[in-house]
Parts: structure tokens; C-alpha cells; sequence
């Protein structure tokens, strides 16, 4: 029988009060986040300042998300073993550190790429060890309302980060973006003051597990920006190793039986499939707009706007309802709005773009929902001493997927292999891809409702 987290599983650990600690959570977490995206609208400028192409400049962004997504795992682990109040601190300072050397040494582009990944490897930390916070010393009571919170920051940083970037940028110089993460050096008292102590337990840090995750991951992520066979042929063969060694080592990175977890196994299952349907809507959509509608750019923000607000404000009322009716009623409740918004986006696709906006709003919605009660479900899942490595690959299969449903999306299109069914309600040619493919990731959700059905069973309240 898997075991579920109950308020008797905290007797041992302080409970933190929620009134105190949100309001520096949102903090942390929205600086961290933020960066995930500010860079975005500056890669021209980039790309003009140091001459160099596209694919050069995509290290800006790629070498961050590949640090970002493999310290979410190491961090969660290091958090089984060392005290979060030191891990969220060295976090923040690495993050610092990073931000600092990029505007220090602006002037050489190899540093700021080091950069990059000197601030994915300090702003991992931050989700990573605060999602381990909330499963840890939050009440079981708080957690679906934290998460929903949580889930609202995540979507308002990415949201506005480009925003932020395209305002620093024009009105100062895009090297001021390594400026903006040293604000989160203003939380590190609070976190030092609130968190409990924590003294180092049992065990150690499995390095050469570490290692196998951290390049076999990034083999997968470099091989779906730079498609070259032996990219993910190293990736496959780490990965098998990493798999063979955890089977023979005392305290492995990531303990096997962690796997044999039914309910987290389901739950990351899960999160692949919707996470990456997700992440393949939010990058076709602006090239539907673009090619069929032939909108601009800030046309297009314009059009995607009301969807990401209804994200931040509909996040906390999915953790509300996630404590109130049970995380399962949220997430299938999740599942029907962003099968019925696919369906309708589908069927709209050529008219009118405040139609596909008016469409967008359930997406957002549905997906803020799912991810909030996911998060929670997944967590109650794990006990006390898992949940950092249980929420660590959480996160990274977020972002796998991610990655996964970008580079799908865009290899579909390319390849001409979404123009095999002719929607006689579409007014144009041009929209039969775009609608084919939505329709696909349609399907992928009622596949992965059925599939959440099946394992988290049929109970709705207070699963």
C-alpha cells in the first residue's frame, strides 16, 4: 500500500506558518523564475553585440534551462541528506555569484555563457528546494493552497519576463538583466531566521550518480536544440549506465525503489504527457498566429496576454479547491477544460484571433489546475525523507518535457506530417496543420486522463 503524508508524519519536523513564510516564497521564486525568460527578446541584440548567429546565441538561453533542469534533481537529493536552510542559502548565492560575472565580464561571450550556467546551476536550487519546503513543513491542510500560490508565481515570472527583459533592455542595456536575480539576496536572513535547524544526517552524495543524471540529461536537452545523432546516442548510453550503477551502489543518487512507487511513477507519467502537450501549444500557437494570421510579434503577446493573467489569478483558486475537494476533482477538472479549449482552438484556427485568444483562456486554466494538484498529489506520495528527490524529478520531468514537446512540435511541422486530414470548417490551407496537431494533443489528454483515472482511482475527495 503506497503511503500518503498525514499531519502525524510532521510530529518530528517544525511547521511553518504560512502567514509568514508566502510572502518570501513568492519572492524567491518569482527572481528565480523570471530568468527562465527575461533574456528572450534580447537575443538579437545579443547575437549583434558579440556577431554571432542564432545557434550561438541560443546558448544564452539553452545553457541556463540545461543547468536549471539538472540542479532541480541534484538539489532535491542534497536536500535528503544536508539542511534546506544552507542549500536554499548556497542557492542564492551561487545564483548571485552568477548574475555578478555575467555583467562583470560582459565584454567576452564565453563568459557569459559560464555565466549562464553558473546562475541555472544557483537558481535550481530555489523551486527545487522550495517545492521540498512546502512537502516538508507545510500541513498537509496548507499544501494543495501553497502549491496553487506556487504555480500562480511560476506563470506570472514567465509571463512577465519578457517584458521586464524588452524594458531593461531598451532603456538601459541587456547586460542590466544579470542585475535583477541580486534582489534575491534580500531574502536570505528571512530564510535563515524561519527555516529549522537541521543537523547533516545519515549518508552521502553519490557523485558519480549525480554525474550520469547531470550529462545524460544534458545530452538530451543539447540533442532537441542540435538534432546530431551521437548527442543522443551519449545521452542513451549515460543513461543506461546511470541505471546499471544506482542497481549496485550502497547509497545511490536516486534510490531504485523510489521507482516501484506506483502513485509517483503514475504522477510522473502523467505530468510528462500534460507538461508536454502544454509546452507544444505554447510554442506552436505563436506560429499559428504568426503564419496563418500573419500577426506581429506584439500582436501576438497581446493575444496570449488574457490567457497567462487568467494563470496566475486561476493558480491559487486550483489550490483551494485541491484542499477543499481533493487534488483528483481538480485535476480532471483540469483535463476537461484544456480538452474542450484544444477543441475549440482546432475548429477556430484561420478566424478571427480574439476567437483563438477567447479559446486560449482554458488552456491556461486547465494547466495551472492540473499543475497545482499534480504537484500536491505527487507529493503525498512521497515520505518525509523522499521528498527531495521525489519533487526533484518532478521539476526535471517538467522540464524534459518541455524540451520534448518543442522539438516534437517543430519536427511534425517541418516535416510536413500534420496535413493529413482537410477540417472542412477551416477557412485556409494554411491552417490544416495547426489544427491537425491540436487535435493530436487533444487526444494526448483524454490518454492521459484515462491513464491518472487508472492509477490514482476513482475517488474525488481528498485524494
Amino acid at each position: 500500500m503506497q503511503h500518503v503524508a498525514t499531519a502525524t508524519d510532521m510530529t518530528q519536523e517544525k511547521v511553518l506558518d504560512a502567514k509568514k513564510a508566502v510572502p518570501w516564497i513568492i519572492f524567491l521564486i518569482f527572481f528565480a523564475v523570471l530568468n527562465e525568460t527575461v533574456f528572450n527578446v534580447s537575443t538579437p541584440a545579443i547575437a549583434k553585440q558579440y556577431a554571432i548567429t542564432p545557434t550561438g546565441v541560443s546558448w544564452v538561453l539553452t545553457t541556463f534551462i540545461i543547468f536549471f533542469g539538472i540542479g532541480s534533481v541534484i538539489y532535491g537529493r542534497l536536500s535528503d541528506i544536508f539542511s534546506l536552510k544552507k542549500l536554499i542559502v548556497a542557492g542564492i548565492v551561487i545564483y548571485s555569484a552568477g548574475s555578478a560575472l555575467g555583467f562583470l565580464l560582459q565584454a567576452w561571450y564565453p563568459a557569459v555563457i559560464f555565466a549562464r550556467a553558473v546562475q541555472g546551476a544557483g537558481a535550481s536550487a530555489i523551486p527545487a528546494l522550495i517545492m521540498v519546503v512546502v512537502a516538508r513543513y507545510f500541513s498537509p491542510s496548507d499544501r494543495g493552497k501553497i502549491f496553487g500560490i506556487l504555480t500562480s508565481t511560476v506563470s506570472f515570472a514567465i509571463a512577465v519576463g519578457p517584458v521586464v527583459g524588452g524594458f531593461v533592455s531598451s532603456t538601459l542595456h541587456w547586460t542590466y538583466l544579470f542585475i535583477i536575480p541580486l534582489f534575491t539576496l534580500i531574502s536570505i536572513p528571512f530564510f535563515r531566521q524561519i527555516l529549522p535547524e537541521e543537523k547533516r544526517k545519515e549518508g552521502s552524495v553519490d557523485i558519480l550518480g549525480a554525474v550520469l543524471v547531470a550529462f545524460s540529461v544534458a545530452g538530451i536537452t543539447v540533442y532537441l536544440s542540435f538534432p546530431h545523432w551521437y548527442y543522443l546516442a551519449s545521452s542513451i548510453v549515460l543513461f543506461i549506465w546511470f541505471v546499471a550503477h544506482i542497481r549496485r551502489a550502497k547509497e545511490p543518487f536516486i534510490e531504485p525503489a523510489l521507482f516501484r512507487n506506483k502513485l509517483l511513477r503514475g504522477g510522473l507519467i502523467v505530468g510528462f504527457l500534460i507538461f508536454c502537450t502544454v509546452m507544444g501549444i505554447m510554442f506552436v500557437i505563436p506560429l499559428m498566429l504568426a503564419t496563418v494570421n500573419d500577426l506581429s510579434t506584439s500582436m501576438i503577446g497581446l493575444i496570449l496576454f488574457p490567457g497567462a493573467i487568467c494563470a496566475v489569478v486561476f493558480g491559487t483558486i486550483g489550490g483551494n479547491l485541491a484542499d477543499k475537494k481533493g487534488n483528483n476533482f481538480v485535476v480532471y477538472i483540469g483535463m476537461g477544460l484544456l480538452f474542450v479549449s484544444l477543441a475549440a482552438i482546432a475548429l477556430t484556427v484561420g478566424h478571427s484571433p480574439w476567437l483563438i485568444s477567447a479559446a486560449l483562456l482554458p488552456t491556461y486554466v486547465g494547466f495551472s489546475f492540473i499543475q497545482t494538484a499534480l504537484a500536491n498529489r505527487v507529493s503525498l506520495t512521497l515520505e518525509v525523507h523522499e521528498t527531495g528527490v521525489g519533487m526533484g524529478l518532478f521539476n526535471l520531468i517538467s522540464f524534459i518535457s518541455g524540451a520534448v514537446g518543442t522539438a516534437l512540435v517543430a519536427k511534425l511541422l517541418d516535416g510536413g506530417m500534420m496535413e493529413f486530414y482537410k477540417n472542412p470548417i477551416l477557412n485556409t490551407i494554411k491552417a490544416v496543420p495547426y489544427s491537425n496537431l491540436l487535435l493530436i494533443f487533444a487526444v494526448v489528454v483524454i490518454i492521459s486522463a484515462l491513464f491518472y483515472k487508472q492509477i490514482f482511482g476513482k475517488k474525488l475527495h481528498k485524494a
